[in-house]
């Protein structure tokens, strides 16, 4: 169990550090656009993200 949290640790860095790497003009200013919003937004952008991994954890499971 430990093992598999690890590489699941590693492989959500690995994942938000491409878009930095890559483009890092569009991280910035998406970093900013996100940053502008409001709390209750934000929320809402991470149960979403939440939501979409739960739901994708149960279609590969």
């Amino acid at each position: 169990m430990g093992a598999s949290l690890l590489t699941a640790f590693a492989l959500m860095l690995i994942i938000e550090g491409i878009l930095p790497f890559v483009a890092p003009a569009a991280w910035r200013e998406t970093f900013l656009r996100l940053a502008s919003m409001a709390d209750g937004q934000i929320r809402f952008v991470g149960l979403t993200s939440m939501l979409g991994g739960v739901l994708l954890l149960f279609v590969l499971n």
